[in-house]
């Protein structure tokens, strides 16, 4: 595997690896992870892709930004496309990541040939009840007191209580969880939450005619798995059920992840 140098692009921390030449695979992360959560899939897609990995901003090593609306989070991304001079791109996204792909799509088509969705909730109702200290993160005056005083146990019990059974979490991806800014959280989960309020996912890409892959664990406590189902509504998509995984496919089935995401780009290229 041919490994890049990182650089920052736009705001973000910009990092490749795989042939320069192969297929470009665009990847995203969810509100307060960083492109860290890729890195036990990377070594298989880069056989076959020239793989982006982002730190979006705010999170993991990227300095915070102005806006954080989704709308805004793609036109930064589509930037840095723009620079790397790459497109069309394979987009996946895990979690809210999934709405920055799609928004991507939807302001620049031609830089985006197909999608992934990794457990990307299609519309607020489809939200699970959640536990007490996640509700409470997002408002003041307690979520800024509880998250100036994380610890990396808190961080991993706070990731765990999202995944169906043991998954590891290395020192470096906590690190680079509890480097994201409250600020950035809070308004990313606050934009987040009005860009599917707006319109659902799956009505935002019903109408692209991009061909999708979705992924979801069956197990997922964040969204309703059944409300996968909602994205049949999207001609042609493809939607893979991961038995027993959670909310983080990317960490608890990386292998089982990895293999339908390289199936579909194969299908796809």
């Amino acid at each position: 595997m041919t490994e890049y140098e990182s650089e920052y692009l736009h705001g973000m921390l910009v990092a490749q690896a795989g042939p320069p030449q192969a297929p470009p695979l665009l990847l995203i992360h969810g509100t307060g992870a960083s492109g860290g959560f890729w890195n036990p899939m990377i070594p298989a897609l880069a056989e076959r892709h020239r793989v982006i990995r982002i730190d979006l901003p705010g999170c993991g090593q990227s300095p915070p930004a102005r806006s954080y609306d989704v709308p805004a989070q793609a036109k930064r991304v589509a930037a840095m496309l723009d620079d790397l001079a790459l497109g069309p791109v394979i987009a996946a996204g895990h979690s809210s990541g999934g709405y920055i792909a799609t928004a991507l799509a939807e302001q620049r088509p031609e830089l985006v040939r197909s999608l992934a969705l990794v457990s990307t909730g299609p519309s607020p109702d489809a939200l699970l009840p959640q536990p007490l200290i996640l509700r409470a993160l997002p408002a003041p005056p307690l979520g800024p007191l509880l998250w100036s005083r994380r610890s990396d146990a808190m961080i991993r019990k706070g990731l765990r209580a999202t995944s169906a059974g043991p998954v590891d979490l290395p020192d470096d991806l906590v690190a680079a969880v509890r480097s994201t800014s409250y600020r950035a959280f809070r308004a990313s989960l606050h934009q987040n939450g009005a860009y599917i309020t707006e319109r659902s996912v799956p009505e935002r890409l019903a109408g692209l005619g991009v061909p999708v892959l979705v992924i979801f664990g069956a197990a997922d406590p964040r969204w309703d798995p059944a409300s996968a189902h909602r994205y049949e509504a999207v001609p042609a998509a493809r939607i893979e059920p991961l038995p027993g995984v959670g909310h983080l496919p990317l960490l608890e089935a990386p292998e089982r992840t990895a293999r339908l995401l390289l199936d579909f780009t194969a299908a796809e290229h």
